[in-house]
Order: structure tokens, then C-alpha cells, then sequence
């Protein structure tokens, strides 16, 4: 009897240690799968950043360019460009995740927007040129964000309220900036808005991205979204008694097809706001990016609000 233990034990451990190969192998498989859908997404990503000589290129035979401008406190370096004369009232846009100033490039580049805004672009701290505290990394919070942000307005020489405007993980920041300076803006818009806590959507590869082996292999702009991602939830949970506070009209837009960010978004605003001054508008088939699939729509929209 002593014996046959003795070789069940010795069996366990020998079960015990190939599983532990086996799970080791299948985290190292997963790793590099992670790597390798990475390097992918870096690609695919391109669309979401723009290197100093495409954006040249982009200006070079364009008859208006973008003033460039950073703002610098004892906190943050905001980088932001701005079309449209100075004294028209702003609309401030903030970028999702990843992302900079030019994510807008096509709002920032409209003559109709430009004859009635003064359009400021920004690249939000830890994304493009935007530091804070000297650093490069990412700015969770959304309040602290939304601090950061307002700083833009002061390029506005206008003294007029003006529109906020926030797409994805920039919707959030945009309506945390809504409530908390209501009198800087007349108008609140979200677009595709990644705004409801219960409902924060995972990738399988998700978890893996936060691995140091994975993070050197990838560029800062996915690291920064990757760092935004894990933390979103509870800046969300942050956010949410804060809705009802909300003094401004604001526009929601979603796409149906949205496979980014779910629609059951779009429901939660519509909660959130249900006794607010609020349109909400559903662009059936839309996925995502809906600034580039249907960019008719939200002109109209910043057109329609202008003052």
C-alpha cells in the first residue's frame, strides 16, 4: 500500500509538472500570438496617427494650414491645432483612444467649419506631443483630463461659449469637461462614446498587452490606450453620479453596427439623460468611425449648432 502512494504521488507530480509545461507553453504561445496581433494592430492603427511628414504632405498643396500651438503649465504640455479665426466661438475636439489632434483632421480641415469656429484639436496627455508632468504616459483620469484639456481654450480670444465635441474614449472627457465648465461651452457632442461602466468591452488579447515582455515590443500610442483601457471602468464608475449635473443640451450619435463600441452605450446615455435637453441620433449600419464613414452627418450636426 505504501508503495502504490508512494508511485500516485509520484504520478501526480509528474501529471502536475506537464500541465505546468503545458500552461507555460500555452502562455508563451499566447504572448507571441499577442506580439504578433500587435505588430498588426500597429498597422492597422496607422489610420489613427499621422508622422510629422504625412502630415506635410497632408498641408502641402492646401490653401489653409493649422496654427500649431502648446500650452504649458506647471502641470501639462498640451499640444493642440487650431483653424478659424480666433474670435469665433470654439469647438474643442478630443480625440478617442489611440489617437492626437489630427484623429479630427477632416473637421479641422472644413472651410464651412472654419467660417463659423474657432476649431481646437487636441492630442490628449500621454498621446502624440502631450505630456503631463514632463511625462509621456498616459492620463487616466478623466476628471484630470478634462483639466488638462480646458487649458486649450485659452488659444480663444472669442470670450463666447463654445461646443464641446468628444468621440470614443474622448466622449467621457468631453461630457466630464460639459459639467464641469458650463460656462465655457453652450453645447455637448458624443460621438460613438464609450460611456457606460457595466458594459466596458474586452479583447482576448486585452490582458496580455499589459505583459513588459509584450509592452517593449509595441509602439507608446497602443501601450497608452492599452493603460486607458484598464483603467476606464472605474473613471466611468467616477463619472456616473456626476450625469445628472449636466447643465448644457447635449447631441449623442451612435452607429448600429458599432463593433468597438457596443450600442448598449447609446442606451446609457439615453438614461442618463432622459430628463436633459438631448437628441440622440442612430446612423443605422454605422460602425465605429463614424467621423470618416458618414462625415455628412456630423458637419450638418456642427453646422446646425453653430452660433
Amino acid at each position: 500500500m505504501p508503495q502504490i502512494t508512494r508511485i500516485t504521488t509520484d504520478l501526480n507530480g509528474v501529471i502536475g509538472r506537464e500541465k505546468g509545461k503545458q500552461s507555460m507553453s500555452m502562455n508563451f504561445k499566447m504572448v507571441i500570438a499577442c506580439i504578433l496581433v500587435g505588430s498588426a494592430c500597429s498597422g492597422c492603427f496607422t489610420r489613427w496617427v499621422m508622422s510629422e511628414q504625412e502630415v506635410k504632405t497632408h498641408y502641402a498643396s492646401r490653401p489653409v494650414k493649422p496654427t500649431f500651438f502648446t500650452i504649458k503649465n506647471d502641470s501639462v504640455e498640451l499640444f493642440c491645432a487650431t483653424t478659424g479665426n480666433d474670435t469665433l466661438p470654439p469647438l474643442l475636439l478630443i480625440h478617442g483612444a489611440p489617437g492626437g489632434w489630427f484623429s479630427n483632421i477632416n473637421l479641422v480641415d472644413d472651410p464651412d467649419l472654419q467660417a463659423r469656429y474657432h476649431i481646437i484639436s487636441v492630442s490628449r496627455p500621454g498621446y502624440h506631443k502631450s505630456k503631463f508632468k514632463n511625462r509621456l504616459r498616459p492620463l487616466t483620469s478623466i476628471e484630470l483630463q478634462s483639466v488638462a484639456i480646458h487649458e486649450a481654450l485659452r488659444v480663444n480670444r472669442s470670450f463666447k461659449k463654445g461646443v464641446v465635441f468628444g468621440t470614443s474614449y474622448g466622449a467621457p472627457i468631453a461630457a466630464q469637461m460639459a459639467i464641469q465648465y458650463p460656462k465655457d461651452f453652450y453645447h455637448m457632442v458624443l460621438i460613438a462614446g464609450a460611456l457606460d461602466p457595466e458594459n466596458e468591452k474586452f479583447w482576448w488579447f486585452h490582458r496580455y498587452l499589459r505583459s513588459l515582455f509584450v509592452r517593449i515590443s509595441m509602439p507608446r500610442f497602443i501601450n497608452a490606450a492599452t493603460d486607458e483601457k484598464f483603467a476606464h471602468v472605474k473613471e466611468l464608475q467616477l463619472l456616473l453620479p456626476k450625469w445628472s449635473s449636466l447643465k448644457i443640451p447635449a447631441t449623442v450619435v451612435q452607429g448600429t453596427k458599432d463593433e468597438i463600441v457596443p450600442s448598449i452605450n447609446f442606451e446609457f446615455a439615453k438614461n442618463q439623460l432622459k430628463n436633459k435637453d438631448a437628441e440622440f441620433i442612430s446612423i443605422s449600419g454605422a460602425g465605429h468611425m463614424i467621423r470618416r464613414s458618414h462625415p455628412h452627418v456630423i458637419k450638418d450636426l456642427l453646422i446646425r449648432l453653430a452660433r
